[in-house]
């Protein structure tokens, strides 16, 4: 006889029996053992009776604390780089955060000779002084003078300065090392020494520059434009050597297979330079022409020795040489004041336009 098995039972498994493969689901199929946790692998399929199941510990998502995220330099380094940086962050802030909490403070006040003296008190004027200011016609002709004189002297400081860099690459040890001693003896000239000098090769009687030129006694400085020329050529001579050195330290980190490369396709060394050296060198003149435009913002000693403390009839004034004669030829120290601040506001500007800048090729790179 044959055992049949009961309605509604199971058919035993033979010996050939094998379970009924599961449908994959949407995101492929199950996983098998070899993907399980280590710790249900050594327990075997399951957990024993009666014990709760391990807990499955699931990886953490990246950029949460804990799952290998960023983190803030300050976790990562503490607070050792900030003591060693206290002393100099205590003088520093003292010698910036007083002089100009002063700036700000005199800039809403009248604060003439009679205050100055003792002889009136200091009264409060609000925004006075700084309505005054930006009333003045003369204030805007020079603010505008300031600008445009900055642009020209930061573009032509760049553009002579990256071309003695890449022509450094060029010339052999002896003549690099001539240019190099040449532009850091420009570079550490003092501005009034540097000033005077050019004053004396520009001189209309006794000036080597009009003889070479023969230009008679044609005075350089009688002019606006002729004056603006001269000192911006003063200006350029003492600063293209920080532009040079930094530009050509860049250009000598760049691989030399590159620029193989870029030669050996034909290129010029004016699309080299363009398609290849720039793009490379971006950081890097990202930081010279920010600086540049601090520096060429605040002159003052070129203008104010070259021209006479701003040419005739003020033709050659800029913000700082302005401020200097409201607040001491004029005695109108809160005027002066005020005009401080509006160029520390602008230059303040400018410097938060070149944190960002650092900031953002810091996360490209």
């Amino acid at each position: 006889m044959t055992n049949r098995p009961l309605p509604g039972a199971a058919p035993p498994p033979g010996p050939s029996a094998q379970p009924a493969p599961r449908e994959a689901g949407p995101d492929g199929p199950e996983p098998g053992a070899a993907a399980l946790p280590a710790a249900r692998r050594a327990a075997g399929s399951g957990p024993a009776k009666g014990a709760s199941p391990a807990p499955v510990r699931t990886a953490a998502r990246p950029g949460r604390r804990g799952g290998g995220g960023r983190k803030s330099p300050l976790a990562r380094g503490g607070w050792t780089p900030w003591l060693y940086l206290a002393p100099a962050l205590v003088v520093i802030g003292g010698l910036l955060v007083y002089p100009v909490y002063q700036l700000g403070l005199i800039s809403f006040l009248e604060y003439t000779q009679a205050q100055v003296s003792g002889g009136e008190p200091a009264t409060f004027q609000g925004f006075g002084n700084y309505a005054t200011l930006f009333g003045d016609p003369q204030f805007w002709q020079v603010l505008l003078a300031t600008v445009l004189f900055a642009g020209a002297c930061v573009v032509s400081t760049l553009a002579v300065g990256c071309a003695l860099a890449v022509l450094l690459t060029r010339v052999r040890a002896v003549p690099r090392l001539a240019l190099m001693l040449a532009a850091l003896g420009a570079w550490a000239t003092p501005a009034v020494t540097g000033s005077t000098v050019w004053l004396l090769l520009f001189d209309p009687d006794f000036g080597p520059v009009n003889r070479i030129l023969g230009l008679g006694d044609h005075s350089w400085t009688y002019g606006r434009y002729s004056a603006f020329a001269l000192v911006l050529l003063e200006v350029v001579w003492c600063s293209f050597p920080f532009v040079m050195v930094t530009v050509y330290a860049g250009i000598r980190a760049v691989p030399a297979e590159v620029l193989e490369a870029a030669s050996l396709d034909g290129a010029s060394q004016w699309r080299i330079w363009r398609s290849v050296l720039a793009p490379m060198l971006r950081p890097i003149l990202v930081v010279v022409t920010i600086q540049s435009v601090i520096w060429d913002f605040k002159v003052f000693t070129q203008i104010y020795v070259m021209t006479g403390g701003g040419g005739i009839a003020g033709q050659n004034l800029v913000l700082n040489v302005y401020a200097y004669q409201k607040a001491f030829a004029s005695s109108q120290y809160s005027l002066g004041s005020a005009i401080g601040v509006v160029m520390l506001l602008i230059l303040l500007a400018v410097t938060l336009v070149y944190l960002r800048l650092i900031r953002r090729q810091g996360e490209e790179l």
